[in-house]
């Protein structure tokens, strides 16, 4: 907090507060207050910033001697020295500009594309015993998932032994018929996408 700042606060409680009733607080009972200031005899009117914290305001066009004079810092004519001149930001000079040369980003970006998880049936042979259930959260606690509310697919790598009993998002024509060779079954669980984002 700046000096005078700290000042005024500590000013106005010693005008607006009975002396009586400073028995409490960091500046109570004639203690020094900080930077060495002589308080009781300052007023309010001699107080200023902190030194650096203002700075003047820059005045062009008022004679050599200031350093800002004639030209006033804009160079010698040309259109950035003429009053509402200058360019707009990335201008070249009429060449084709460096953000016109960049490729254009093509197509779009689908807010409700659905990315599936892959789940092979090798890697459900060797985690999961016979006549089990394999949803997305056994999936999951196997490690096979990334999360339980993740969609699944599953693909035919690999050969399968045993009968599993599937609920899954999706399955490819060859996994479905490996798995049912096997004595398992598949069921299909509906994934629902949200169509009522807000528009980005």
């Amino acid at each position: 907090m700046p000096k005078f700042r700290i000042l005024l606060r500590w000013w106005k409680r010693q005008r607006l507060e009975p002396a009586e009733q400073h028995t409490q607080g960091s500046y109570a009972q004639g203690r020094p207050f900080p930077f060495g200031w002589d308080i009781e005899n300052m007023k309010l009117h001699e107080l200023r910033p902190n030194e650096g914290a203002t700075r003047n305001r820059k005045r062009v066009g008022r004679g050599t001697g200031s350093g800002r004079g004639k030209t006033a810092g804009r160079g010698t004519k040309g259109q950035n020295a003429r009053s509402g001149g200058g360019v707009r930001q990335g201008f070249e000079g009429g060449q084709l500009s460096f953000i016109r040369r960049l490729p254009k980003m093509r197509g779009f970006v689908n807010r409700f594309k659905v990315t599936y998880t892959p789940v092979n049936l090798d890697s459900m042979g060797e985690r999961f015993e016979a006549d089990a259930q394999v949803t997305p959260a056994s999936l999951f606690d196997t490690g096979l998932l990334g999360g339980s509310k993740q969609p699944v697919v599953v693909l035919a790598r690999g050969e399968i032994d045993k009968a599993l009993h599937l609920q899954v998002h999706r399955i490819s024509k060859s996994a479905r018929e490996k798995v049912e060779a096997a004595g398992g079954s598949v069921e299909i669980l509906p994934f629902a996408v949200n169509k009522n984002l807000p528009r980005s």
